[in-house]
């Protein structure tokens, strides 16, 4: 299936990246990545170990990536007591910051700007949105879930409820 909105489907190169990083595989123990969200707290896919963790790459002008942000926020609210968490990275220019806030200011989830992440070990951020999903034992359980395949109430049931079912 050909993606809609190829506008938003673009490739995006990070001229910060590490030529060696490779994709991340799933099965694998997930890379090290840390964040500092809006808030100020800083998270870290280490420090989150015992908890399901989606990180999600995501701009204010991706369309798509606009559209699942509900989504996620409500599942989010469902299910962050159950040890589910997000770290939501905007790829807006870090100058985007204010504007960024705005818009999130509605959800409840963790979101950090890309120039307040350490995030290259995930590879290039080829496409948005962009997700990756941990387990709680720190593997990597979904690479590359992007916009070809939108994440609606569905989609995050089937990756990460049984996910959350794993002690």
């Amino acid at each position: 299936m050909k993606y809609k909105n190829f506008p938003c489907f673009l490739l995006l190169i990070l001229l910060d990246a590490p030529a060696w990083a490779g994709d991340p595989k799933e099965g694998s123990p997930a890379p090290r990545a840390t964040a500092t969200t809006l808030s100020g707290t800083t998270l870290g896919t280490e420090a989150l170990r015992g908890k399901v963790v989606m990180l999600h790459f995501w701009a204010t002008w991706c369309p798509p990536c606009r559209e699942e942000m509900p989504v996620l926020e409500k599942f989010y609210q469902e299910h962050h007591e159950e040890g589910f968490e997000i770290i939501a990275v905007s790829l807006d220019e870090a100058g985007d910051e204010s504007k960024v806030k705005q818009f999130v200011q509605s959800y409840s989830y963790p979101v950090a700007m890309q120039s307040a992440s350490k995030v290259e070990q995930f590879g290039r951020i080829w496409a948005l949105p962009l997700t990756f999903v941990i387990d709680r034992k720190g593997i990597l359980r979904k690479s590359d879930w992007t916009g070809e395949e939108k994440i609606t109430a569905a989609s995050l049931g089937k990756a990460i409820l049984p996910l959350l079912g794993e002690k």
